[in-house]
């Protein structure tokens, strides 16, 4: 008797973090791919951006699954996306080609942050209507990742401008339907 309550405390607990370590799995890809953008290897932080996409995708999927969504989570999960889908991708934009621009390279990484901070904020106080106000900040984060692979076969300024309109994608008012 003893033993299955403790069984059963243990397994509630377990279950009911199960959500917040795959968004803080999320949030250390990012933090992981940060690094690795700045020691140079941006191959490898290309794909531990992938995988925190992965990890993201899932976190929401057990939070609504095991009914443990809460304001925390919530909140956790926009400071993860912010690393891995904002400061991460655009980091590897910049060390990939944008360092090219100079001044505006440097200010087209920033403003990508800025407007996926944006997104991030205008979503959390929103209510959850079944639609997404501007492209989210992991699309727009995975996009720009992609768009990295593409570096040696276009032109620099193709990149300057992926960036610039995804940050514009990102504040904008339009309505997506979520999946």
């Amino acid at each position: 008797m003893f033993l299955s309550n403790v069984l059963d405390q243990t397994l509630k607990k377990i279950k009911s973090q199960t959500a917040n370590v795959l968004t803080l799995t999320n949030l250390s890809l990012g933090g992981f791919a940060i690094i690795f953008i700045l020691k140079g290897q941006l191959n490898l932080s290309l794909l531990l951006i992938f995988i925190a996409a992965l990890t993201d995708r899932f976190d929401g999927a057990a939070a609504r699954k095991f009914n443990i969504e809460s304001e925390l989570g919530k909140q956790l999960d926009s400071m993860s996306d912010i690393i891995s889908f904002g400061v991460a991708p655009a980091l590897l934009m910049y060390q990939g080609i944008l360092f090219e621009f100079g001044a505006p390279g440097s200010f087209f990484t920033v403003f990508y942050i800025g407007c996926g901070a944006f997104r991030l904020a205008r979503f959390n106080i929103s209510e959850n209507n079944g639609y997404f106000t501007g492209l989210p900040i992991t699309a727009a984060g995975c996009l720009a990742t992609l768009s990295f692979l593409a570096i040696p076969y276009a032109p620099a300024q193709l990149f300057l401008f992926i960036m610039i309109i995804l940050s514009f994608l990102m504040i904008s008012p339009f309505k997506l339907k979520k999946v």
